[in-house]
């Protein structure tokens, strides 16, 4: 009997104490839901700050980026008409000369024979623009003594990557920097575009002329060359690292109050890490841009940003020369051309 009790004894406590520990896990739970606090992971209270972008329709600028040189327009090589030696160069680099100015004098003797000193004359007008050949120096009909250019008158070569050829026409503008003024941005456009690819190089070289004349530009100066190839029109843009993939399909979250929607969206032509949306996206739609690895469909969010960012770009503005230019923003994926 005395057994009997005790074993019912044991087996109160036990319930009580189980009683105790599941009254406590209830107002501990309780508790939590009036603080708005629940469990760890997808709570229907937690609230995720983003930033936010309001969508338009963005035109992008793509783009070849190369090196190129500032050269003249027109330019000439001189050559002796006897061979000798350099007797006196009547000029220096940057002179300016007149067509039949005397340049140099060669002098054609040798041993045993004695011969005037002959003249070597300017053929155009222009400027030294190459350093002419130090006296005594040994010269034939082939050697070129000069060269003379017209300074006024200014041209940016530079060679294009085979893989970019069919883009290559005149009329296509681009942005020059300059090595001695690497804040300030030049512009021009193709005037000529050569025939053939060089076989070594596997390059097309293209002809350039600056939009304006400018003082601060001269022959003989390296050149950047952003050359601006096509443009993709008409689509809503936004930055493609803002974009989640699952299954190979892309998705966006578009801000619906304080709540987001996940949306499947069909990516375009992508530019300097901004991504044409061709289809699951409107103008004037609000995404989230940081933050959206966090997020799920329908999570509640606080908008830090108030959708007022844009998408950003790296490049500078294609110039507004191009006949099609109409102020809207662009990009282009940077530093292509001779560089990849």
């Amino acid at each position: 009997m005395a057994k009997k009790l005790r074993k019912s004894h044991i087996v109160m406590i036990v319930t009580a104490a189980i009683t105790i520990v599941v009254v406590m896990f209830a107002l501990r739970a309780a508790k939590a839901n009036k603080q708005g606090g629940m469990p760890r992971g997808g709570r229907s209270g937690t609230i995720f700050s983003v930033k936010t972008m309001t969508l338009k329709k963005t035109t992008l600028h793509d783009y070849v980026s190369t090196n190129g040189e500032v050269e003249s327009q027109s330019s000439i090589e001189v050559f002796p008409d006897m061979a000798g030696r350099v007797a006196s160069v009547e000029v220096q680099l940057g002179s300016p000369v007149k067509k039949g100015q005397i340049i140099a004098y060669i002098d054609p003797n040798e041993p045993g024979v004695r011969y005037v000193k002959n003249p070597v004359y300017a053929p155009i007008n222009g400027s030294i623009v190459s350093s002419p050949l130090k006296p005594g120096t040994k010269v034939s009909t082939n050697t070129v003594l000069t060269t003379i250019g017209d300074i006024k008158n200014l041209q940016i070569s530079a060679n294009i990557p085979e893989r970019y050829v069919a883009l290559l026409k005149p009329g296509l503008v681009a942005n020059i920097t300059l090595e001695a003024y690497p804040d300030v941005m030049f512009t021009a456009t193709v005037s000529r575009v050569s025939p053939v690819v060089d076989k070594a190089s596997r390059t097309k070289e293209i002809i350039l002329s600056f939009d304006k004349d400018d003082d601060r530009i001269d022959a003989g100066m390296f050149a950047k060359v952003i050359l601006y190839t096509i443009d993709y029109e008409d689509e809503v843009v936004m930055p493609i690292d803002s974009l989640v993939t699952k299954d190979d399909k892309y998705y966006a979250f578009v801000v619906n109050g304080d709540t987001v929607e996940r949306r499947e969206v069909t990516v375009g032509k992508t530019v300097d890490s901004v991504a044409q949306i061709l289809a699951g996206l409107k103008d004037g739609e609000i995404v989230v841009t940081e933050g959206q690895t966090s997020l799920s469909d329908g999570a509640k969010i606080r908008d830090i940003t108030g959708g007022m960012q844009t998408a950003e770009k790296d490049s500078p503005a294609k110039p507004e020369t191009d006949k099609n230019a109409d102020g809207r923003t662009g990009g282009g994926r940077g530093n292509r051309g001779g560089a990849q």
